[in-house]
């Protein structure tokens, strides 16, 4: 039996209804004489006669956004799961965020209208919708996830009015993210043996918990993540107290007698074939089980076969079952890259941050190197922005110290042996040939040299103990002269 469709009631004609749009209008669009009473003011005069001092500013107590902003006495860390809910579960799952981005898409329109008819902007709650006509579906799906949707999308409204970001857009179905997050309210979400209990869930959701989570944390909220491969992600945000990390022995040793020579150093030149060239000339690889794994362009691999099975899905019908099961048959295979690409940054990250006390790196512009050097596909491929996050995060787990070259250092063009800068250096080259001492060496390997020596150096003249109990980042170096 079909179900009989509900007829569409704008949110403005409801707030008609309950008169609060007439209750803003008389307050807004009222005269000057009541807006003075509303001021304690005798009349205007007493505003053109200075005799009125405008009010300062309260601070306001409500959350912009749903992302959790860190005390200085806490940290927020995330355990991301892959999850195998049951059919019923995976239903209810998707109910929730088809409900979380219809909020998005009705509160958004419905502000672009008020603001088109009245030009006011009245805040609204999705409990103004679980009474409208047509909308008593709402009441059934989880409060918190709408709640944070109301928050998300406040915080993109105020952004886009302050001039940081641009106009928060509508969400499609099948082309946005899809994904919700709900919060920890009077224990509602639990961890019970391997499993997951959400509101508005049936039942236990079984969790593949690869790591344990650390004891002694609050559980603060919970985002389901339904990937385009088809397998389901929660990631689960958890408070711990901040502990402040260590520095590493030698480091210790290093800021108690000024001796650069008693740590460990290592610097790595940005390399778009393999990554990274550290300064001993060497490349990223690794062992593991008796085998060396190195460095692969993981999207370069598949390619073919991605685009083999993108002309397959060219001659079906779009939205039909076996265009629908190609997509996901695609989304495998780039799940399989950006999976295979992250497993390996994670990798010789941590080794790198196991074994020296200085890692320097340079700080490059990616998105410009994308668009200048047409070298977009490659460099996403390389992943060097996510591994530099990586890095910093290991670093200052472990206690150790990375340095950022600046982007503007010539580490490329400078002899690491005389300092002869070479301007005519082109990027074709990849032999540096030094006209002066004559020395000669691989590029990549002289600009990691001095990229390490500039982090060196630029450590002798800070020698300060560097904050290693926060997040965030260490400051530029300065380039030579």
């Amino acid at each position: 039996m079909t179900k009989k469709k509900s007829m569409r009631v704008d949110f403005v004609k409801s707030c008609i209804t309950y008169n609060k749009l007439n209750t803003i209008a008389k307050i807004t669009i009222s005269g000057i004489e009541n807006i003075c009473k509303r001021l304690d003011l005798g009349s205007i005069y007493d505003v053109i006669n200075g005799r009125f001092a405008i009010p300062s500013k309260k601070l306001s107590g409500k959350k912009s956004s749903s992302k959790r902003v860190a005390k200085c006495d806490t940290v927020f860390v995330a355990y991301r799961f892959c999850g195998h809910p049951t059919e019923e579960q995976a239903s209810d799952l998707n109910q929730n965020i088809g409900a979380s981005r219809f909020m998005w898409n009705r509160m958004l329109s419905d502000y672009k209208l008020m603001w088109k008819l009245y030009g006011i902007s009245i805040p609204m709650t999705p409990a103004d919708y679980k009474d409208v006509s047509g909308l008593e579906w709402l009441k059934d799906r989880d409060s918190m996830a709408l709640a944070n949707v109301q928050i998300n999308l406040e915080k993109a409204r105020s952004d886009y009015f302050a001039g940081k970001r641009g106009a928060p857009k509508r969400k499609k179905k099948h082309q946005c993210k899809n994904s919700y997050t709900t919060s920890c309210i009077r224990n509602n979400i639990r961890i019970e043996d391997d499993r997951l209990r959400l509101p508005k869930i049936n039942g236990l959701i079984k969790l593949s918990m690869h790591r344990p989570i650390k004891p002694n944390g609050t559980l603060k909220s919970v985002t389901v993540t339904h990937e385009p491969d088809g397998k389901w992600y929660f990631s689960i945000l958890i408070e711990y107290p901040a502990e402040e990390a260590e520095l590493s022995d030698r480091l210790q040793k290093l800021f108690s007698s000024s001796d650069i020579n008693v740590i460990s150093g290592i610097g790595l030149d940005m390399s778009v074939p393999f990554l990274y060239i550290d300064s001993s000339g060497n490349k990223p690889s690794y062992e593991l089980n008796g085998k060396e794994i190195k460095f692969i362009k993981q999207y370069r691999k598949l390619e073919k076969r991605i685009a083999k099975e993108q002309r397959r899905r060219s001659h079906m019908v779009k939205d039909s079952n076996n265009y629908n099961k190609q997509s996901e048959k695609i989304a495998r295979l780039h799940a399989k890259a950006k999976h295979r690409r992250e497993d390996f940054l994670h990798q010789i990250a941590v080794r790198l941050a196991r074994t020296y006390d200085v890692i320097a790196i340079e700080d490059l512009d990616i998105k410009a190197m994308k668009n200048a050097l047409s070298l977009g596909k490659s460099v996403s491929d390389v992943g060097w922005g996510r591994f530099t996050a990586i890095l910093e995060e290991l670093c200052l787990k472990y206690g150790k110290i990375l340095v950022r070259a600046s982007r503007w250092y010539p580490s490329s063009k400078t002899c690491h042996h005389c300092g002869y800068k070479n301007d005519d250096l082109r990027l074709s080259d990849r032999v540096y040939v030094c006209p002066v001492c004559g020395n000669i060496m691989p590029r990549d390997k002289n600009a990691a040299i001095n990229i390490l020596e500039e982090g060196l150096r630029t450590i002798k003249e800070n020698m300060i103990r560097p904050s290693v109990e926060g997040y965030s980042k260490p400051s530029l170096i300065t380039t030579i002269a």
